[in-house]
């Protein structure tokens, strides 16, 4: 287990964590304040965000790429996306058409890689679908806040985030339609 994987792991871990402080107002106010809880719930999303920026550059730099960071890496990410914004519907924060949009993306692209896996070829991340998990990941920690004044803002970043969505869905089919066909 070398630290890339821990760090992956460590993110996993911090879900359920995330989950209950963002939460913890709406399963019961009496226990923390609002404000609290929804800076707690940030910080430890900010936490396992960025372990998700180290890990992958620590792997790739040390050379300990392996099939677990592999697999598990694009898997805690999209854990820890999609718990936030399933967890921001339930608060009211964010439309669930919108978060449908999000996870089906994340479906689509998930069955995608293991039809081309299962032909030996790896589909690696694109610039779009970096651009959009770093948007998606900017429009939580705004949704969590919550903030009055910035709610143009948000709704400015949220829409990047699900024009990404899109965008990089089809890159991804497009560039790798030959996975799909049959030999």
């Amino acid at each position: 287990m070398n630290l890339p994987n821990k760090l992956t792991l460590f993110r996993v871990i911090l879900i359920p964590f995330f989950v209950v402080c963002l939460l913890m107002t709406y399963i019961s106010p009496d226990i923390m304040p609002n404000p609290i809880n929804d800076y707690v719930a940030l910080g430890i999303f900010v936490v396992a965000s960025l372990t998700d920026l180290l890990d992958g550059k620590i792997a790739r730099a040390r050379n300990l790429v392996t099939n677990f960071g592999k697999f598990m890496d694009p898997l805690a990410d999209k854990l820890l996306v999609c718990s936030a914004l399933i967890c921001l519907i339930e608060l009211g924060r964010i439309r669930s058409w919108m978060v449908i949009i999000i996870i089906a993306r994340e479906f689509v692209i998930s069955g995608f890689r293991l039809v081309a896996a299962d032909k030996g070829v790896v589909i690696a991340a694109s610039y779009w679908g970096k651009f959009k998990t770093t948007f998606q990941m900017i429009a939580v920690c705004l949704l969590i806040l919550n903030i009055e004044v910035l709610n143009i803002v948000t709704m400015i970043v949220l829409w990047i985030a699900i024009v990404l969505t899109i965008v990089s869905l089809f890159d991804y089919i497009l560039k790798n339609k030959d996975v799909i066909k049959d030999n």
